[in-house]
C-alpha cells in the first residue's frame, strides 16, 4: 500500500461517518434526551377560524395570537414544551413567529367551510418553513403550524414540526388535533386548551415517534437553481476597404 492510499482511506471513513451523522439528524435528536432545541412558537399564518362569525379578527390578529404564544412560554408547568420530547433543556425564541402572525390579514382569517379544517399537506408545511429567515439560529427548532381553529368542532388542528435551522429543512411534521376548553373566559383561553392537549399527546407518542423515524434519512439540502447565461450576439467591427479609383483616360 503506498503512502497516498494509506492517508486516503482514513479520510474516506471519516467522511462516511460525517455524512451518516448528518443524514440522521432527526434520529439523533429524538434519541438524545440530553440535547437542547429552540421552541419557535405557534405559526397562525395558514390558520382558518371556522364557524365563528362574531369573532373580532382585528383584535385576534393584533393581540390574541401573540398572547397565546406568550402564555405557552410563560406557563411552563401547564404547557410543558420540553416534556413533549422527554427532556429538560430548551430555549425559546418566538419573535419570528409573532412578527409573521402580526402580518396576517384579518379579513382572510375567518371561514365558513368545514373542509378548511383538514386541507394542508406536508408540502404546505415545508413552504411555510422555507419562507422563514433563521439567520443566526442553529441546531433544532420546533414549532406548531396551526391549520384550523374550528368553533363548530370545538377543536384545533396543528402540525408539530421539527426543523434543521442551519439548513432550513423540515426533519419531521405530524398532524395533531386538540380539544378546546369547554369552560373558559375569553377567546385566548378557549384556544389555549388544544395546545396543552396536543403537547400531552406528543409526549405520549414519543417512543412511537422514535421507532417510526429510526431509519428516516434527513432531506437533502436544496441546491439553488442557476439560470443559464443568455447568449449575446457579438458583432465584430470591420473596416471597409475602398476599391482603388479607376484612372481616367
Amino acid at each position: 500500500m503506498n503512502c497516498r492510499t494509506f492517508i486516503a482511506l482514513p479520510l474516506i471513513v471519516l467522511s462516511m461517518f460525517a455524512m451518516d451523522a448528518h443524514a440522521q439528524k432527526l434520529k439523533n435528536f429524538l434519541d438524545n434526551k440530553d440535547s437542547s432545541f429552540t421552541w419557535l412558537g405557534a405559526d397562525f399564518t395558514q390558520t382558518k377560524l371556522i364557524g365563528d362569525a362574531a369573532a373580532k379578527t382585528d383584535a385576534i390578529v393584533e393581540h390574541d395570537l401573540t398572547a397565546i404564544n406568550q402564555a405557552i412560554v410563560n406557563e411552563q408547568k401547564k404547557y410543558d414544551i420540553p416534556g413533549m420530547f422527554h427532556r429538560e433543556k430548551y430555549n425559546t425564541s418566538i419573535t419570528l413567529v409573532n412578527k409573521r402572525n402580526e402580518a396576517i390579514k384579518p379579513d382572510g382569517f375567518l371561514s365558513d367551510e368545514s373542509a378548511d379544517f383538514e386541507r394542508l399537506k406536508p408540502e404546505d408545511i415545508t413552504k411555510v418553513v422555507k419562507s422563514y429567515d433563521f439567520s443566526g439560529k442553529h441546531g433544532i427548532g420546533v414549532l406548531f403550524v396551526v391549520e384550523a381553529l374550528s368553533k363548530t368542532a370545538k377543536s384545533a388542528a396543528m402540525w408539530l414540526t421539527i426543523v434543521d435551522l442551519d439548513r432550513k429543512n423540515v426533519l419531521m411534521t405530524e398532524r395533531y388535533v386538540g380539544k378546546a376548553n369547554k369552560i373558559s373566559f375569553g377567546w385566548r383561553n378557549y384556544w389555549l386548551a388544544p395546545f396543552k392537549d396536543v403537547m400531552d399527546d406528543v409526549s405520549d407518542d414519543y417512543n412511537k415517534m422514535r421507532t417510526k423515524y429510526a431509519d428516516t434519512k434527513d432531506a437533502e439540502e436544496e441546491k439553488p437553481v442557476v439560470a443559464p447565461a443568455e447568449k449575446k450576439d457579438t458583432k465584430v467591427a470591420t473596416k471597409e476597404t475602398k476599391k482603388p479609383a479607376k484612372k481616367k483616360g
